[in-house]
């Protein structure tokens, strides 16, 4: 006989675990922190930014390198570029006229790595 799985799933019973809430009230992340991550969570939801994080973790570009790779315009991928900086996942170093663009540290590519893992499981 099959088990409806979201039938058991559900709880019937009204009891408070004040002890798990006390525990899970004082571990649970700050506000912030949560705010933040979701405002990254946001950016990186855009597959044009992930394909921009992708080839950065391989190589250091400029706008018109990752332009030509994506077959997109400058402005366009100007865009994704400001998106990823304001939240700090990517950072940029002038040499002359020519802006390359990087990972801002090795965070962006364990989280990168670690989605990539998730999703092919």
């Amino acid at each position: 006989m099959a088990i409806d799985k979201k039938e058991n799933a559900l709880c019937n019973i009204t009891i408070i675990h004040e002890d798990i809430l006390e525990k899970v009230k004082k571990e649970m992340t700050d506000d912030d922190i949560l705010f933040n991550m979701a405002a990254v969570f946001k950016v990186l939801s855009d597959p044009t930014r992930l394909k921009i994080i992708n080839a950065l973790m391989l190589s250091e570009m400029c706008v018109c390198d990752i332009s030509a790779l994506l077959g997109m315009s400058q402005p366009a991928i100007s865009h994704h570029l400001k998106s990823l900086r304001q939240t700090r996942l990517i950072k940029y170093r002038r040499d002359g006229k020519i802006a390359y663009y990087s990972l801002d540290d090795e965070h962006i590519k364990i989280m990168f790595d670690q989605c990539v893992t998730h999703v092919k499981e």
